[in-house]
């Protein structure tokens, strides 16, 4: 039976998902949420014509002959304008942000002014509106800020704070549940018996999705038992998407597909085209998406990088994004197999500042220590012929 093609696994996956409910968010928990509605401003930013330096409030045709002398008629300061109107002959001391006082029309800085007593001589004319930031300078009311589909930088809240939204429309943050199943595993920061080894992959994948803009729940480990599995399931029944590791296969110790098939999840395919993480598998209950990774830690994050990451932005209502760049070998390759190779490499730049892919001479899908190093994955697609040094390749970055 031939095996299911990358492509087609994620296209089957990604099927009919539709972007999560929309809730409203203060501005203090939007970051990295995904905005689902359009931000339009509120109001005019700046709200007056206002001072963008410190000095004298003044009407530029006084200055037309410099030096002159004015009367200073008062002060205007943020938060506290001025309330009267410039006439002729006069100015108004006026601070960085301060409104322009009515009549007044050009600021002119205090270094190029003499102030003594009450009177004032400008040294150098100005033009009128030099130094004044316009109303709406910024932005006005009714203009559009912030486009739906936008994952929320800092950047983007200050506008936000700016525009006067108190809070921002975004979509629900997708809620994935992770089990890891193994009697062999136990919990980092436990003493492993001779035959154990220590549980990374939920940590790492649950740090992963917290990146990508989930919310997690992780149900740590899973003795190897139907019972035991099956009990797990149910605990993550409101989970939008379930992620298994490990147990996918069908030894006499892998209870996950028997387990994920008497709790009513109708399994899609199981065992993809792909090196490292062929027993990937998928399936749904109801509404929601199980996807039962591999238990090696290298095939577990590859598999989560290919799939588990376009569902969640797929949730979130992010566009799907092209990931695959084009790099240089910098070293030969040999010819693949019917798989799609994921062969890490470091990345480094030629004089030209071209990109360089280098794999590493070893791809044991158990060394997490070289999956760390990695910078980039290349992609060899299925029966891809020997490579040369210096030939162009496509690569998938490491962005996690």
């Amino acid at each position: 039976m031939a095996l299911l093609p990358v492509e087609d696994a994620r296209d089957r996956i990604l099927k009919g998902v539709k972007p999560l409910q929309i809730e409203a968010v203060v501005l203090d928990k939007a970051l990295g949420r995904v905005l689902a509605k359009p931000l339009k401003a509120m109001r005019d930013q700046p709200p007056f014509d206002g001072s963008a330096m410190d000095g004298y409030a003044v009407i530029a045709a006084d200055l037309a002959a410099t030096p002159v002398t004015l009367k200073l008629a008062g002060t205007s300061a943020a938060g506290h304008g001025f309330k009267g109107k410039v006439a002729k002959g006069h100015c108004v001391r006026i601070f960085t942000g301060a409104p322009m006082p009515r009549g007044a029309d050009a600021v002119l800085i205090q270094e190029n002014t003499e102030a003594k007593g009450g009177m004032v001589t400008a040294l150098q004319p100005v033009k009128p509106q030099q130094n004044v930031r316009a109303a709406g300078l910024d932005f006005r009311r009714g203009d559009g800020l912030l486009p739906a589909g936008l994952r929320l930088n800092a950047r983007d809240i200050g506008l936000a704070a700016a525009a006067n939204a108190a809070a921002l429309s975004v979509r629900r943050r997708p809620l994935v549940a992770l089990i890891a199943t193994g009697d062999e595993l136990v919990l980092p920061g436990q003493r492993p018996a001779a035959d154990q080894i220590v549980s990374s992959n939920s940590h790492a994948l649950a740090a992963m999705a917290a990146l990508l803009g989930a919310e997690v729940v992780n149900f740590g480990i899973v003795a190897d038992s139907l019972k035991a599995t099956e009990r797990a399931i149910a605990k993550a029944a409101r989970a939008d998407i379930l992620v298994t590791t490990g147990g996918a296969s069908v030894g006499d110790h892998d209870y996950v597909q028997e387990a994920l098939r008497n709790s009513g999840v109708a399994i899609d395919f199981w065992k993809i085209a792909m090196r490292p993480g062929k027993p990937f598998m998928y399936g749904r209950r109801k509404g929601q998406h199980v996807l039962g990774l591999p238990g090696n830690p290298v095939s577990a994050l590859v598999c989560a990088r290919l799939f588990l990451k376009p569902l969640i932005e797929a949730m979130l209502g992010l566009p799907m994004a092209e990931d695959l760049v084009e790099a240089r070998l910098g070293a030969p390759m040999k010819a693949n197999d019917q798989r799609q190779d994921y062969v890490r490499a470091t990345l480094s730049e030629d004089a030209g500042g071209g990109r360089i892919a280098t794999p590493f001479d070893r791809q044991d899908s158990s060394m997490q220590r070289t999956f760390r190093e990695a910078q980039a994955l290349i992609v060899r697609p299925p029966h891809a012929p020997a490579a040369s040094q210096h030939d162009v390749v496509k690569i998938l970055r490491l962005d996690f």
